[in-house]
């Protein structure tokens, strides 16, 4: 049975079987940069567990110290608007430039809270904008709609700040994400915060 890689803390959760078990060391084990085989990188993976793989390695290495926002700002608190899905959201500043295309290859900066307001990834961090397809499942279901627009959600446009407030069903709902040993980056049905910065196509 090929290995599953975890799931990023963006890319959709992966949904097992509940007839076939994964082995037992599998959630037990830790992903480092350091423990990926020249034979693990020739895997044939597909495109979202490669990204996954990425976005997992670099939030692993940041919870093991301080995460420092590198673009912190004092802005007042957003007034969240509702959509029909649940989606809430409040743009900080409207873009202006295109917006997105579904299928399209974009670049967002972003910064991922619990409600806690407790950050558990940060793009600018990294230095580096995320670049996936928007609208094909790459990424959770609060980003495509954040972004792309749908449902009483206006789209973003390039150049724009958005903060996302997604609920459960729309992050990584009763599975979480990040779990290792009891303990979970992202717990199971938490309600998460994005601030969001679309740079437009990649």
């Amino acid at each position: 049975m090929a290995t599953t890689l975890l799931p990023s803390l963006l890319s959709p959760p992966i949904k097992h079987s509940s007839t076939v078990s994964p082995p037992a060391h599998h959630h037990n084990q830790t992903i480092s940069s350091n423990s990926i085989s020249n034979h693990t990188l020739k895997l044939n993976l597909t495109r979202r567990e490669t990204l996954g793989l990425g976005l997992v390695l670099t939030v692993f290495d940041a919870v093991t110290s301080p995460p420092q926002l590198a673009r912190a700002e004092s802005t007042p608190p957003c007034e969240f608007t509702v959509a029909d899905s649940g989606l809430a959201f409040c743009d900080k500043l409207v873009g202006y430039g295109s917006q997105a295309v579904k299928g399209q290859l974009i670049k967002a900066h972003y910064v991922g809270k619990l409600e806690s307001g407790k950050v558990f990834d940060s793009s600018y961090n990294r230095g580096k904008p995320l670049t996936f397809r928007i609208g094909v499942g790459e990424v959770i279901k609060g980003w495509d709609q954040g972004i792309l627009g749908g449902d009483g959600v206006p789209p973003m446009l390039a150049g724009g700040k958005r903060t996302l407030k997604l609920p459960p069903q729309l992050g990584y709902g009763m599975r979480g994400a990040g779990c290792k040993g009891g303990s979970c980056i992202i717990p199971p049905d938490s309600v998460l915060l994005f601030d969001v910065e679309f740079i437009g196509k990649a």
